[in-house]
């Protein structure tokens, strides 16, 4: 009895070591995982489709569902924005950075105009295409928060309860 339990616990030991060793964090999928498929973590989208190659790619900033997504190959930087649910009214769609890691380690920054984005199709050749998604690339949305007048009505009400409240107080302890 002993003896099958040094036999499995070394088979089990052998497993778990040779599991962790040949398993790598990579960027690029075949197919997808359908026991995954239908559940989902903060932040992590999994779009991914069975019969093509699937990258992994993220967006952050000013968008609906910001996080990581694992998409097909042919996904379009339109289709990734819209699988985030598209720009927040408090985006800058002029400016939009697609980050991307080569194969020797550099990094580059490429900068889109949404524009340019929608109208991608119609383009002429004197102007500069919209380049594909690779593997481990971001898209970062950039913006700013933007103020309404609902906004500034809330800001000037509350100083204004502030001020009010803090007379109140020093005409109370003038009277005592």
């Amino acid at each position: 009895m002993n003896n099958y339990r040094k036999f499995f616990s070394l088979i089990i030991f052998l497993f778990i070591s040779t599991t962790q060793t040949f398993s790598q964090i990579t960027d690029y999928e075949l197919g997808s995982s359908l026991r995954n498929r239908y559940t989902q973590q903060t932040g992590y989208f999994d779009l991914s489709d069975p019969d093509a190659v699937n990258i992994k790619v993220a967006v952050w900033g000013f968008v609906q569902y910001p996080g990581k997504y694992v998409v097909p190959n042919y996904t379009t930087v339109s289709d990734l924005l819209s699988f985030a649910g598209g720009p927040n009214d408090a985006s800058d769609l002029e400016d939009l950075r697609l980050y991307r890691t080569k194969e020797d380690g550099t990094r580059e920054l490429v900068k889109i105009n949404f524009n340019d984005v929608m109208w991608e199709q119609s383009l002429g050749s004197k102007y500069r295409r919209i380049p594909n998604l690779d593997a481990g690339d971001i898209l970062v949305v950039p913006g700013a928060p933007r103020l309404y007048t609902k906004d500034y009505i809330n800001i000037w009400v509350t100083i204004f309860s502030a001020l009010i409240s803090l007379s109140i107080l020093i005409l109370n302890i003038v009277r005592n």
